[in-house]
């Protein structure tokens, strides 16, 4: 054996090292997602419900977003009609007078 074949045999032993290690890490990540979501209520083997979740949550949350936005501008409307009205009823008091 010459130093080619041996630096060969290296490499293929540490790649295989490293192929296992990173199955085993993403091993530990996928039960500890499960864990996780077990821990919540959720079964991870029910995919396409979990899926469904999640998407009613994001709507439900940019909804609850949208709304603040409304109520601030509703609000911000209510405050300058309130001043508008109460100017133009000064205003009309003032000609108003003899």
């Amino acid at each position: 054996m010459d130093e080619p074949d041996i630096r060969q045999i290296v490499r293929a032993v540490l790649d295989e090292e490293n192929e296992r290690r990173a199955g085993t890490a993403d091993d530990i990540a996928a039960r500890a997602v499960a864990s996780v979501l077990t821990s919540f209520g959720m079964n991870a083997d029910e995919k396409r419900e979990l899926r469904a979740d999640f998407v009613h949550l994001r709507r439900w949350r940019k909804s609850v977003e949208q709304a603040q936005g409304m109520t601030i501008k509703a609000i911000i409307v209510v405050i300058v009609s309130g001043l508008a009205g109460a100017v133009w009823l000064g205003v009309r008091t003032m000609l108003a007078r003899p």
